[in-house]
């Protein structure tokens, strides 16, 4: 046995104020956190608006399971895993395309409908009475153990049992609803492929960065702080508009009290947001029919209500984040202890005014692009942490910022926009999925 295979083992690498550097360093926990955090919990596998058509598909992974999110005959939304039940070869290789009406392994050409179910084998007689109808294999490709449509966003669970789609989420879906309803038709695209580059550094460092609130105006000083200056040295007037890029920008450069005020809120099961009360994406210049085009849809009340909502950050446990006021959702894959791949997808909000489209890209484009300043800073931060992690003279992280004597992680709190209660909301996540079911099997 490793040293990671039991409940208790990996229950051990979390302390109320600090985890053990091997959560982020060690391959065995990489290993268990494939094996079960990636099965246990619910997750993001694409939009539905990436498969609009009959026989589409869109390929990814959960955890490093290849996945395949397929239209189904129906109009339904399958998730399949991406290998034939027969050698293994996976199905598809392409990001995404259109199969047609079935799936066609290419190694012996096993054809498969598109919920999975096994269409035809060649020389199918050479099967007669042995059995093959009673295995794995002649069920045809396996499905995930669940699969949610959430207003278009997809989710999937692998494990074939474990907990509700609506008792992970609970009330941490108001996010993804504020994000929704700020299309006048409720509805929302995908705009392009993501943006995409690779970090060397574990996933959860980029988990836990969304919600850290504490090194903007320090690590971003050399990007967004300089782009302030040379801004100021122009020497326009105060009450001149400010151009797009310096709306999206300047703000990464507020006060720790700015952060402070606002605020942070948790939810059961890892999820949590900045921007309680504000954020920097609050003030942003109106684009011109955008109101009335709510109005029109939801009335004046609801409409105000959608737009006053300014969350920062929403990080949904374990491996996305979204911005709703800009309708951005980003991905962190993990692909090894020390490496992770982020993928930052924009959406258009149907029926709105192709300028917010436009501010949405140039805001993936200036923070999360290869090409970012800004997320380049971070990215240091990442790599220079993954490197000081195998010290040996400490092996402890620290999360105590602004502790609680017997902090309750099962229950919704708002509190300080600089608290570290995000973090250690998560890791109490990580600890709750990692050992689901572990625990039972142990005791047999």
């Amino acid at each position: 046995m490793g040293r990671y295979d039991s409940p208790a083992a990996l229950t051990a690498l979390v302390q109320p104020h600090q985890v053990h550097r091997d959560i982020y360093t060690d391959h065995e926990v990489f290993q268990q956190e494939m094996k079960h955090l990636f099965a246990n919990a619910w997750v993001f596998v694409g939009h539905e608006s990436q498969t609009p058509n009959k026989g589409d598909y869109f390929s990814t992974h959960i955890g490093t399971q290849p996945v395949i999110q397929v239209r189904h005959s129906t109009g339904d939304i399958h998730v399949l895993l991406n290998r034939c039940p027969h050698k293994g070869t996976k199905i598809v290789i392409d990001r995404q395309g259109n199969t047609g009406k079935f799936f066609r392994c290419p190694y012996h050409a096993w054809s498969f409908k598109t919920d999975g179910c096994l269409l035809a084998i060649p020389l199918k007689k050479g099967y007669q009475d042995t059995g093959l109808e009673e295995t794995d294999s002649g069920k045809g490709m396996r499905s995930v153990g669940d699969v949610k449509n959430y207003r278009g966003f997809i989710f999937a669970r692998l494990a074939e049992e474990g907990m509700s789609f609506e008792e992970f989420f609970g009330e941490s879906l108001s996010s993804l609803d504020n994000m929704v309803d700020r299309s006048p038709a409720g509805r929302l695209e995908v705009v392009g492929p993501p943006l995409r580059y690779m970090h060397h550094c574990n996933w959860k460092m980029l988990v836990e960065n969304q919600t850290d609130t504490c090194h903007p105006m320090v690590a971003h000083e050399s990007s967004a702080g300089t782009a302030v200056k040379l801004y100021e040295e122009m020497g326009l007037p105060k009450d001149a508009p400010k151009p797009p890029a310096m709306e999206i920008i300047a703000p990464f450069m507020s006060p720790y009290e700015f952060f402070e005020g606002m605020g942070i809120r948790t939810w059961p099961n890892g999820h949590g947001h900045t921007g309680v009360n504000h954020s920097i994406h609050s003030d942003y210049s109106a684009i011109p029919g955008y109101f009335e085009a709510l109005c029109a849809s939801y009335g004046e009340e609801k409409a105000k209500a959608i737009l006053d909502e300014n969350r920062h950050n929403t990080v949904y446990f374990p491996n996305i984040m979204i911005k709703g006021p800009i309708q951005q959702l980003r991905v962190f894959i993990p692909i090894a202890a020390d490496r992770t791949v982020v993928e930052s997808y924009i959406y258009r909000l149907v029926d709105a005014p192709d300028e917010l489209t436009a501010r949405t890209a140039m805001y993936n484009r200036m923070i999360n692009a290869p090409t970012s300043i800004v997320g380049h800073d971070d990215l240091e931060m990442y790599e220079r942490a993954q490197e000081g992690l195998m010290v040996d003279g400490l092996e402890w992280v620290n999360i105590q910022r602004l502790i609680e004597e017997n902090e309750d992680f099962e229950v919704e709190a708002v509190e300080n926009g600089t608290t570290e209660r995000q973090m250690r909301n998560q890791f109490h996540a990580w600890v709750k999925f990692m050992t689901m079911g572990q625990k039972a099997e142990a005791a047999e």
